[in-house]
């Protein structure tokens, strides 16, 4: 890799600050106004990759535009480092952008594609065609340059769009779902590789999908968003072993929600009424501004229940679904509550259970989280 290179992006990087932020599309039809993005207040650290996440029409990508200068903010401010850009120009931001569709000029060569910042900058020739080479080496491109982006793969593509888009040197560095458009396999090879690539680079980067896995994997942080509110910021693994409610918990993953009463604390256990069952919670899962006598749920991944014959103690229920997936079999075990769902790894190292078979459940304590 070219030392230089890495050194002068870590050096331009810079974070990216988001202080009370929202965006209201007006309606056209008398339904009233659509708000996209509810005043955010978001921070993203000089050099980290943050992710925003969530479902369709939760403002994840009116958010990246208006970082990006494609939309005007209906209200709050956008910083980069110290400098408002909240009227600043696109070009004018000292930011890049790779797309979900690479957006490549198919009739310039992949040399053309990538040094085309640097053509619109003015950069004296040999500056061009040096930092061109160098960035050309760090995407492993070399011997590409003459052919045309149809004559590349998806993977290749990525690639060109990435070397396209830190040639230029920016401060900050948005993707907008760059792996939508790429098969399975690929897309999960492309993610790792990016994500190495920009922990190796040091850029701020922001990054949109509605991909769970993918957010998990390449992210510092991930911002779950819903109806333009932010439901909960974290890295992802407090995002998926401390969900801040049940729409989180439910979004990242499987979840159980089991239903319950909310007795109180005991010491550093939260105590609830399970059906006919008095459970206790460690305290770290016990979710503040809970009163007693509150109905609430115990919300438990898959993973962390364990599956027992019906004489070896827990919450006793009946398996009414069986279904073995090779590395797992996943079982619908039904309680008084309702079903629960149980994902047993390695089956062949335990017992195996059919429809039908009464057995019981014990939740892992230290994963079960108390959720209004």
């Amino acid at each position: 890799m070219s030392k230089d290179i890495v050194e002068d992006l870590r050096q331009r990087s810079s974070g990216v600050k988001m202080v009370n932020l929202a965006k209201v599309f007006p309606s056209h039809e008398g339904l009233g106004d659509t708000v996209a993005v509810n005043h955010i207040n978001l921070e993203i650290k000089t050099g980290e990759m943050m992710t925003l996440l969530g479902p369709s029409g939760c403002g994840k990508t009116t958010t990246l535009r208006m970082i990006s200068g494609f939309e005007t903010p209906s209200g709050g401010e956008i910083f980069i480092g110290d400098r408002s850009v909240t009227n600043v120009p696109p070009n004018k931001r000292d930011i890049s952008m790779v797309f979900q569709s690479y957006a490549l000029f198919p009739h310039l060569t992949i040399y053309e594609n990538i040094c085309y910042g640097l053509r619109v900058q003015r950069l004296p020739k040999d500056q061009l065609q040096e930092r061109t080479k160098k960035v050309i080496d760090l995407m492993e491109l070399k011997g590409m340059e003459n052919r045309f982006p149809n004559q590349l793969s998806g993977g290749q593509q990525q690639r060109v769009a990435l070397a396209r888009a830190v040639i230029i040197e920016p401060k900050v560095l948005l993707f907008d779902e760059p792996l939508s458009n790429l098969d399975a396999k690929l897309r999960e090879h492309m993610r790792d590789e990016l994500r190495s690539l920009q922990k190796r680079l040091g850029i701020t980067s922001l990054y949109v999908t509605h991909d769970q896995s993918e957010a998990m994997a390449i992210s510092d942080k991930v911002v779950i968003m819903k109806d333009g509110n932010i439901m909960q910021l974290g890295s992802p693994q407090e995002i998926y072993e401390f969900p801040a409610n049940r729409f989180v918990a439910n979004f990242i993953g499987k979840a159980n929600f089991i239903p319950c009463v909310y007795r109180g604390m005991d010491g550093d256990y939260a105590i609830v009424a399970l059906a006919d069952t008095i459970y206790k919670v460690p305290s770290p899962g016990a979710m503040s501004g809970i009163e007693a006598g509150s109905e609430c749920v115990l919300s438990v991944r898959p993973e962390s229940v364990r599956i027992l014959k019906a004489d070896q103690g827990g919450i006793t229920g009946e398996v009414i679904r069986a279904v073995y997936y090779g590395a797992k079999v996943e079982y619908e075990i039904k309680i008084g509550t309702g079903p629960v769902i149980v994902e047993v790894y390695n089956p062949q190292l335990t017992e195996r259970f059919y429809e039908g078979d009464r057995v019981s459940i014990a939740l892992d304590d230290a994963c079960v989280r108390i959720l209004k």
